[in-house]
């Protein structure tokens, strides 16, 4: 090898052997876990594109709920998104539906008022002077022009409306102890209160669920782990849209996996949330 000035070749040669290592122990995986049929076929990819691989590659999560300092947080349990009678349900509904996410939620809910842990609401707002933003992405201004979260001012809320908070959630959610933020506008929660609230609660876990899934759930899950917490996302109590574009709820799993400290189902986190 030349020897290039000021270069320490020890440590260079070192990073050069360790990446060949890691691409080379990669590859032997691979045809490994594909010679011993651990690799989903196309056919099994097919029958359900939402299985975690056979042989993953990552580590495993070794997160532990500690109720103490953990809070349920939920995005967006409104009706746009979670109700057949809300404006993106011939996009969301199927996947809502398939992983019986509003089922799913309540059932977080209710386990953690059971237990007494925080639970915090970050909600979607839209008011009148929203419509006059001068520059949008592909979503928002799609959400704009149906209305989706819409009020008729930041100081009223039409019950029942696409805005509104699913009926079966309200008991839950308007008992005066759980946390309402103030609403986030794109996707995630730097615009709004979440981060503060949950550190003056003494928050640094979150169990994060809600809707949806590649679009305000992994936004909030992004921001959330910039900001110091511990993040287990819930991952049949969220859901996405599938449009020509591709199925969101795919798109987020697969993230998910990369960089939530740990991905639960429902079941799993209840009986966490109230062990």
């Amino acid at each position: 090898m030349y020897n290039k000035p000021g270069i320490n070749h020890e440590i260079a040669d070192d990073a050069v052997d360790r990446r060949g290592f890691l691409k080379t122990g990669l590859a032997l995986g691979a045809t490994a876990a594909a010679a011993a049929g651990a690799l989903p076929s196309r056919a099994a990819a097919a029958e359900n594109p939402y299985a975690d691989p056979a042989e993953p590659a990552l580590p495993p999560s070794n997160m532990v709920l500690d109720p103490s300092r953990a809070a349920l947080v939920v995005v967006d349990p409104q009706i746009d998104f979670l109700s057949p009678d809300g404006v993106t349900w011939g996009v969301v509904g199927a996947s809502v539906q398939e992983h019986n996410t509003v089922e799913n939620l309540e059932r977080l809910f209710k386990a953690a008022k059971q237990v007494d842990l925080t639970v915090a609401v970050s909600p979607h707002y839209y008011y009148p002077t929203d419509k006059g933003w001068r520059f949008e992405g592909a979503l928002e201004k799609l959400m704009h022009a149906i209305g989706m979260f819409d009020r008729e001012s930041p100081f009223e809320l039409t019950e029942n409306s696409g805005a509104d908070f699913m009926p079966q959630y309200k008991p839950y959610i308007l008992d005066g102890k759980t946390i309402i933020t103030s609403p986030h506008k794109v996707y995630g929660p730097e615009v709004n209160d979440l981060a503060l609230q949950l550190r003056k609660h003494g928050v640094d876990q979150v169990v994060l669920a809600g809707m949806s899934a590649n679009l305000c759930v992994e936004s909030h899950l992004r921001e959330l782990l910039e900001q110091g917490f511990e993040v287990a996302v819930v991952r049949d109590a969220t859901a996405a849209a599938k449009i020509p574009e591709g199925d969101g709820y795919l798109a987020a799993i697969i993230n998910f996996r990369y960089i939530a400290n740990a991905l639960w189902t429902t079941d799993e986190a209840v009986k966490l949330i109230t062990a």
